[in-house]
């Protein structure tokens, strides 16, 4: 794939400052992400990593702190030995005091430090791992100290936590960056199987032309989870499911899903295309989604008293584009369910002529596993082996892993790698996002009734009706 403008191969020498360095955020995935690059040498060949946080800490302890996280969250995976690990560390600074508007604490001369070491010249990028209340002030930072201009800046998410603190904060960010300056993170686009989505869609005719209102009655994204929130609490009582998933990332698959054929394969035509077909979503009416919360949930701690949090979204989205008029896009996904997996299924309609009479039978369908390192798998339906004339479901698959070659990268890593290198195709845009918030508008004015639900079930019953008229198929499939 060509990259898009302003984006090159490889990443020349780089100053990576991290705020909220020592924080869960960058224990957890950041510095794992960082360490993968590593192993696959793919970190920039004059780099420095600065950690940015209040308390005053020296390099070698800032190091051991990594080196703890990494041993923790990242040693055996992707590579990633003690070796690559040991490697690392001595590429790592910290800057403590702090960072305001008022005062920079030890940033800026660690920043001068670092270029100093690795080239005047090198490229700054900022990765905010804070929560999103501290963008704000961070940014309005990292402009007070002339740091904006010429850098790159990674948020997490959720950027925003509603259509007006969305529109406050992005406004602000690009009265300080340039659009294309601006790295929204969103993992599940960078997961190396939502990737495959619009590849195997256009690069192969058989799916290509199935691929529209014409073949398919039903797309169902679904991502269940067995976890809980106990160890984030804090965080998760004031997004839910419905903020920390729906807007942020099942909407942006959606759209990987619904888009046209862009006009070509840069990156800036992959994001314009995700990013038209989003202005195509219809808004979501409130009694087509169904809110649940998972039964023992407001007594874990840190939980607000009588919370109303959603810990459970079943949602049906409809796309208003000749492509996919009067298909509905069934979106679920909560907390403590009966099972974890991230499915894409396009339900197909019935053949014509179909020799199946059962009205009830599995329906055909081809599913994407966004989990792990992918696979693909069709449903479908044969005679059964022998003198019988049943005909019986079957599933042919593919496990991408398999590829030659295949050696995908984290999530996490593939976008740390996209950043360095100016690649904004896996990134959501400012206008995308404002999409996504317009969707989910009229439920956020007009929450409907929260559910209940046991631990380990498949959510509120209730949610049924939302795949309706085939259920959840990869409760069946799976």
């Amino acid at each position: 794939m060509n990259n898009a403008l302003g984006a090159t191969t490889s990443a020349g020498p780089t100053v990576f400052v991290v705020y909220g360095a020592s924080g869960d955020l960058a224990k957890r995935l950041v510095m794992p992400g960082f360490a993968a690059l590593a192993a696959a040498d793919l970190l920039p060949e004059r780099w420095v990593l600065v950690g940015s946080g209040r308390r005053a800490t020296p390099d070698e302890e800032y190091r051991e702190h990594v080196r703890d996280g990494l041993v923790e969250f990242a040693r055996g995976k992707n590579g990633v030995t003690d070796e690559v690990i040991e490697s690392i560390l001595p590429g790592l600074r910290f800057a403590g005091g702090g960072f305001t508007a008022d005062d920079p604490g030890e940033l800026l001369d660690a920043i001068a430090a670092a270029k100093e070491e690795v080239g005047e010249d090198a490229q700054v990028v900022h990765y905010l791992a804070l929560p999103p209340s501290t963008f704000e002030s961070y940014t309005k930072a990292i402009a007070a100290h002339d740091l904006a201009e010429g850098t790159r800046v990674v948020y997490e998410k959720p950027y925003g936590t509603s259509p007006q603190s969305f529109e406050e904060l992005d406004q602000l960010v690009l009265s300080v960056f340039d659009e294309q300056q601006v790295f929204r993170i969103d993992h599940f686009l960078g997961k190396e199987a939502t990737q495959q989505l619009h590849v195997i869609r256009f690069a192969n005719r058989m799916i290509e032309q199935l691929w529209s209102n014409e073949h398919v009655a039903q797309v169902q994204i679904d991502v269940p989870e067995v976890l809980g929130v106990d160890d984030r609490a804090t965080f998760y009582d004031e997004t839910g499911a419905t903020l920390d998933m729906l807007v942020t990332h099942l909407l942006q698959v959606a759209a990987e899903v619904a888009l046209d054929p862009p006009a070509d394969w840069t990156s800036d035509a992959l994001a314009e295309a995700r990013e038209a077909v989003l202005a195509k979503f219809r808004p979501m009416d409130p009694a087509e989604v169904i809110l649940g919360q998972g039964t023992g949930y407001r007594e874990i701690k840190d939980v607000r008293e009588g919370s109303t949090t959603d810990t459970f979204v079943a949602a049906r989205v409809w796309v208003d584009t000749e492509r996919w008029q009067g298909v509905p896009f069934v979106l679920r996904t909560g907390k403590k369910l009966a099972e974890s997996h991230q499915h894409v299924t396009l339900v197909f309609k019935r053949p014509l002529n179909s020799p199946q009479k059962d009205d009830d039978a599995a329906p055909e369908t081809l599913t994407f596993t966004l989990s792990g390192n992918g696979s693909l798998f069709a449903g479908v339906t044969a005679r059964r082996p022998g003198v019988s004339d049943d005909l019986v479901p079957g599933k042919l698959y593919l496990d991408l892993a398999e590829l030659p070659n295949a050696e995908p990268l984290p999530p996490y890593a593939a976008l740390l790698r996209d950043v360095l290198i100016g690649d904004r195709a896996l990134f959501t845009t400012s206008n995308g996002l404002r999409d996504a918030w317009r969707v989910a508008a009229p439920m956020l004015d007009h929450r409907p009734e929260l559910h209940p639900y046991e631990p380990g079930s498949w959510g509120p019953e209730a949610a049924e009706a939302i795949a309706a008229p085939y259920g959840w198929l990869t409760e069946q499939h799976s």
